[in-house]
């Protein structure tokens, strides 16, 4: 049996597609972007929080334009419905466990009102914005071991070079049957042809929430690795050197989630995000997920470029949205991103045992020289 942090295990994550990564190959790449993380890790609590801050700033006064897109809507997130109906997003978003997200969503409202008095009262009331994935396999959820405190904890860790991983919400997450968790990319979109002449580049960045797909269905790289992973196992069962509590169980329904965030530097409106974010569809089919039936598959994309401030007589300071014909280069990207950011979180991962000895491995556990 491999050791999970061995120099084979900790090999680099394979590179997907033919766009250039950013500088650091993570949504923190579009400039202003950061992200934080708040892990619990003690015996069956095996959970977090993880927030993506798209700007420094007070978030409620300088929203920034927004879109999502409901992939497949087995989900129970919160503030989607104003989301899709203003176009904005006016608190960080959070990502946590399914059973959390109340929680969660109270410790925004808290923080939104601390920042802004005025909310409820002289002003309209906080649209907060949390996203969830069930991660109940690993972690005891019936607990409810996410705090307002942890919220608050994970918001004061933002940082550019966020972990991967098993961290913060992606603790107690399991994708193809393997450990799951955080992952992040980005690609640098970039015009063709006679728009390459005035056209910037603008960067696009994606961080997932992992916890989907059935082992037999991964790809990488257009390559079934879950095939590959799957004879190596059976391999391993007959030398009995796999753990029986791994919980590899190929032929169960796919129950699981991805949380998709698409953050751009392009200025791009609502109704373009919103476009933006289906995109990340592609990619994440590009690794194997069909969108199960129980699967909530959500992408959420914004614009730091795009402001929309909360008072009518502020000074608005939104740039004029890119033409429909320059979108195509930031789809590709959103795309190949979004593929890169699961693999990323697969490789990154580390095995996890949680709630009553369950155990997920991480895909470098299997990857023998």
């Amino acid at each position: 049996m491999i050791d999970s942090q061995s120099p084979a295990a900790l090999r680099a994550a394979p590179q997907v597609g033919i766009l250039p990564a950013g500088p650091h190959n993570c949504i923190t790449d579009v400039s202003g972007v950061k992200v934080g993380h708040t892990t619990l890790a003690q015996g069956p609590i095996q959970t977090g929080v993880t927030v993506i801050y798209p700007h420094a700033g007070n978030l409620f006064l300088d929203k920034v334009a927004a879109g999502a897109s409901v992939i497949n809507g087995f989900g129970k997130s919160m503030g989607l419905v104003q989301l899709q109906e203003l176009g904005v997003i006016e608190t960080p978003l959070a990502l946590t466990n399914t059973f959390s997200v109340p929680m969660v969503a109270q410790a925004q409202i808290r923080q939104a009102i601390t920042a802004n008095p005025q909310i409820g009262r002289d002003w309209a009331t906080v649209n907060p914005l949390v996203l969830e994935c069930n991660d109940g396999y690993l972690n005891d959820i019936q607990a409810m071991a996410v705090t307002e405190a942890d919220y608050f904890e994970a918001c004061t860790n933002v940082t550019a070079q966020p972990a991967q991983g098993a961290v913060g919400a992606g603790r107690g997450m399991s994708c193809f049957g393997l450990k799951g968790g955080i992952g992040t990319a980005s690609r640098i979109a970039r015009q063709d042809g006679e728009l390459a002449r005035s056209a910037p580049d603008y960067v696009v960045g994606v961080l997932v929430l992992s916890n989907f797909g059935k082992l037999r269905h991964l790809r990488v790289n257009g390559h079934m690795l879950g095939q590959d992973i799957k004879r190596r196992m059976a391999r391993h069962e007959t030398h009995e050197t796999l753990p029986a509590a791994s919980g590899i169980a190929d032929n169960a329904p796919d129950q699981g989630s991805i949380i998709i965030v698409v953050a751009t530097d392009a200025p791009l409106d609502a109704r373009q995000l919103r476009r933006l974010s289906m995109r990340a569809a592609a990619g994440l089919a590009r690794t194997g997920s069909n969108f199960g039936h129980g699967s909530g598959d959500i992408a959420v994309a914004f614009s730091t470029s795009m402001r929309i401030s909360q008072q009518v007589q502020a000074e608005q300071r939104s740039a004029i949205p890119l033409h429909e014909q320059q979108l195509e280069p930031l789809f590709d990207a959103a795309a190949e991103a979004t593929e890169q950011a699961i693999v990323n979180a697969l490789w990154r991962a580390t095995a996890v045992t949680g709630r009553d000895g369950n155990t997920r491995l991480p895909v470098t556990h299997w990857l023998h020289d």
